[in-house]
């Protein structure tokens, strides 16, 4: 399922939503991007919310694809039979989309993020793959989302700066192209010249610290001020071949989410570590906070 290249980032995952919904990859992010945006609604101004790289919008766990990987038994299950009240916002928000009591559908961002809009805030999806955006649409009929079928970087630096004063961009591609974290740096460099004072979450799979680490000194020499990253080892240490967890880059998150994060994150380590491992999810600043 996971390739590997010789880029200097040394590897790609082709990471489809599909194969891994509801994986422990899902449920941090998530739960991060549910957190993140109420901190930003405890202001009332409106809110943009781009979602860069928005797949189906929503998955069936007992499809034949999610079934190929079974990721979502280490992930969305674990999250429901832990009972830490930290994790209940994402529990709900996964509920929302099943019939009570009953655990098949999974929600993507999209449908994540739609769940929280008020009535100020706007909903902007893309999706640049034929297939993937029909069944978006399908997905978001009932929302006021409005779906693209773009280039996800090129969309990215013509929505900002959004019409409303805040809003978040989303980034969350699948990692086929070998050239997709340099392209992401090159877009985030552009994108925050644009929209200084803008939100950003760009998540990101795991696999071995090494190449992380010379994209994150990359994404460091950026020189954004407010750059904070999360990172969610499932191991203690690099299994070679192996998906090791994910992350999130984020760009100017708001103080109500920093101040809160550290019992979230301590919650989702507990919920999600692999047997025999304790794992890390940790938060970092990349500049000055």
């Amino acid at each position: 399922m996971y390739g590997v290249d010789q880029q200097p980032f040394g590897v790609t995952v082709n990471y489809r939503h599909s194969f891994h919904a509801g994986n422990s990859a899902d449920v941090v992010k998530h739960a991060l991007l549910i957190a993140l945006v109420r901190a930003l609604q405890q202001k009332e101004g409106a809110l943009t919310l781009i979602d860069t790289h928005a797949g189906c919008g929503l998955y069936d766990l007992q499809g034949d694809q999610a079934q190929r990987t079974g990721e979502s038994v280490h992930g969305v299950l674990r999250a429901f039979a832990d009972h830490d009240a930290l994790l209940d916002d994402y529990r709900a928000a996964v509920q929302a989309v099943n019939a009570a009591g009953y655990l098949r559908l999974y929600p993507g961002s999209p449908r994540v993020l739609a769940q929280l809009l008020r009535p100020q805030d706007a909903l902007i999806l893309n999706e640049k793959h034929p297939d993937d955006a029909r069944t978006l649409r399908a997905a978001m009929r009932d929302t006021p989302a409005a779906v693209h079928e773009r280039d996800a970087y090129e969309l990215w630096l013509a929505m900002v700066p959004p019409r409303t004063a805040r809003g978040l961009v989303v980034v969350d591609p699948p990692y086929e192209q070998v050239d997709e974290r340099a392209r992401i740096t090159a877009t985030l460099a552009l994108a925050h010249r644009k929209w200084g004072h803008g939100v950003t979450a760009i998540w990101y799979p795991l696999k071995d610290r090494a190449a992380h680490r010379r994209w994150t000194d990359d994404m460091r020499a950026l020189a954004i001020p407010k750059f904070l990253t999360i990172e969610h080892w499932l191991y203690d240490d690099d299994q070679p071949g192996v998906y090791n967890g994910a992350g999130l880059f984020i760009v100017n998150p708001p103080y109500a989410f920093t101040q809160a994060l550290p019992p979230l994150l301590d919650a989702l380590r507990t919920a999600l570590a692999p047997e025999g491992h304790r794992g890390e999810l940790s938060a970092n600043w990349l500049g000055a906070a």
